[in-house]
């Protein structure tokens, strides 16, 4: 029986099939960024790789990330004056919610579809490539502290 492929695995192959190195630095990124959905800054991602890797620098985070991003595997969450955090789990135009008491940053299973897109290139003239829709509010963590 063949195990399901996980998004692991594709963002490996995308790295491969680009004729990128596997260090055991980038894979540990890889593999944060695939089974995490909380979104991470790179220091945050620096932070978690770090244990296991100690000689782990920044500039090699700041790198894995830009690689994964410029090869369509990861997606940079530019949230206001916040630092820029990365979606690997879902690198593809979806829905976020984003706390604006902690930052908190999750994903929201909506459909939105072209149709949506085929209206904004009416109204604008655009010719739409891709899109963001960001919904900022308070999580329920932050609202009952608030109580």
């Amino acid at each position: 029986m063949e195990r399901e492929r996980t998004r692991y695995d594709e963002m490996v192959e995308a790295l491969r099939e680009n004729g990128l190195r596997l260090t055991p630095q980038r894979m540990a990124v890889v593999k944060y960024l695939a089974e995490n959905r909380d979104h991470p800054s790179v220091e945050q991602l620096y932070e978690a790789v770090r244990p296991n890797f100690p000689t782990t620098s920044l500039a090699t985070i700041y790198k894995t990330v830009a690689v994964l991003e410029q090869i369509g595997e990861a997606a940079e969450l530019r949230l206001g004056q916040e630092m820029a955090r990365y979606d690997g789990a879902n690198p593809h135009p979806h829905p976020h919610a984003v706390c604006t008491e902690c930052g908190r940053v999750v994903d929201v299973d909506l459909d939105i579809d072209s149709g949506l897109m085929e209206q904004v290139e009416q109204v604008s003239g655009f010719q739409v490539e891709t899109f963001r829709v960001d919904f900022f509010g308070v999580c329920p963590d932050c609202r009952r502290r608030q109580q």
